[in-house]
């Protein structure tokens, strides 16, 4: 199984407020397998996809990807396994401003010599129709560029599962679909796909929706 999560809670407390962000949630996700969770803003969405990719430790329960708890691992080691093993796509993108387009691609490179990584950096950039992007910043893209930017760099360490978080929530159709075909892609090349999305329509790509309402898994 690459995902598991199993019967995990977290809680947010602020000085006197407490929201119980996610409540005994379990699921499974299987190497060709791509699930929704569909939910409104504030259901645990974010929250489960942090969870799910070593982002954020759970107050109760385990995850492991590929096998392995990556909360029973040193910071360091965590940050190497997830780096090598996930994929990230945001609805924010989260680029790092001061990088050109090619170096954030190439931002999640734990391994490779530096030849290799402008390769395949501009490999990726090309199959997104960026690679005359490459030596711009973030602030020179269209949002739709900023996305793909953002694929690319998803893909960049081949990870077996990529998490994404309300992807084409800025999108015009036209990159929407290039998101959407992307992640398609991934599952059937075997990869694992895990979309939180409120959108019924990007959910409806999936093999199988999960709704998430009030931290709670319901049917």
């Amino acid at each position: 199984m690459l995902l598991r999560a199993s019967d995990i809670s977290k809680r947010f407390q602020k000085k006197e407020t407490s929201v119980q962000a996610l409540d005994h949630v379990s699921l499974e996700l299987a190497n060709g397998e791509f699930v929704a969770i569909h939910g409104p803003s504030g259901s645990g969405k974010t929250t489960l996809l942090l969870l799910a990719g070593g982002l954020l430790a759970p107050d109760k329960g385990e995850i492991f990807l590929n096998g392995k708890n990556p909360y029973k691992m040193m910071p360091d080691q965590r940050a190497r396994f997830r780096a090598e093993t996930v994929g990230f796509v945001f609805q924010q993108f989260h680029l790092i401003p001061y990088l050109t387009v090619l170096e954030n691609v190439m931002a999640p490179s734990v391994a490779l010599p530096m030849p290799e990584r402008v390769e395949r950096g501009k490999e990726l950039l090309d199959r997104f129709a960026m690679l005359d992007r490459a030596d711009h910043v973030s602030a020179e893209l269209s949002t739709g560029e900023r996305q793909r930017t953002a694929l690319a760099r998803a893909l960049f360490n081949k990870p077996a599962l990529i998490l994404a978080d309300e992807p084409t929530g800025n999108l015009d159709d036209e990159n929407a679909s290039v998101v959407l075909k992307t992640l398609s892609e991934h599952a059937a090349q075997g990869g694992g796909v895990l979309l939180v999305t409120h959108d019924p329509k990007s959910a409806s790509l999936a093999h199988r929706t999960l709704h998430l309402r009030q931290g709670a898994l319901v049917q």
